[in-house]
């Protein structure tokens, strides 16, 4: 039997393990959404989208936010990380912390905002405009991981927490 290595030697995942694990989770996190969408509808009595847009997108942001932030502090990874074999763990080694998860979460956001707040000021609505500023910001964000200490995403930084990737579990021999 080997010894797994101390959890602080874990390898940093590549960015492209990262970005696949990403993606990953945007199409898991779709029926997750949509369920989430379809019981506030049903709860609200919602009948037309621009009828309680408000309650809905704070509703989804906490129903995100209860995702991530009860999967990092339950073992490190999302379904999605678990297949890619990604960890989430404080910089020390340790489990994240509640207030940790809860952080990242939120800072998580700067994939997104920087994007959104340039649409909204400029006034630029389309969905080319608004996807196209999206897909700039993200690869910008993304390239920055590359201009830090052990390829640490920014918002990792912040909240002490990094991202590992951790050797596949091993198979079960079939009797």
């Amino acid at each position: 039997m080997t010894v797994p290595p101390p959890a602080t030697a874990l390898p940093v995942p590549s960015l492209r393990r990262r970005l696949a694990a990403f993606v990953y989770e945007g199409v898991l996190l779709f029926g997750v959404l949509m369920l989430s969408a379809l019981a506030y509808g049903l709860a609200t009595q919602q009948r037309h989208a621009l009828v309680g847009l408000h309650g809905l997108q704070a509703f989804i942001f906490m129903v995100l936010g209860l995702y991530f932030t009860w999967f990092w502090t339950h073992g490190g990874q999302t379904v999605a990380m678990k297949t890619w074999h990604i960890r989430l763990q404080g910089r020390d080694g340790q489990p994240v912390r509640q207030v940790q998860a809860w952080g990242r979460y939120l800072l998580s956001w700067l994939w997104f905002l920087p994007a959104l707040a340039v649409a909204y000021l400029s006034g630029q609505h389309s969905g080319r405009f608004v996807t196209l500023a999206l897909l700039v910001n993200m690869v910008v964000y993304a390239g920055l991981a590359r201009l830090t200490p052990q390829r640490q995403y920014l918002h990792d930084l912040l909240v002490r927490t990094r991202l590992v990737q951790v050797p596949p579990a091993p198979r079960k021999k079939k009797r």
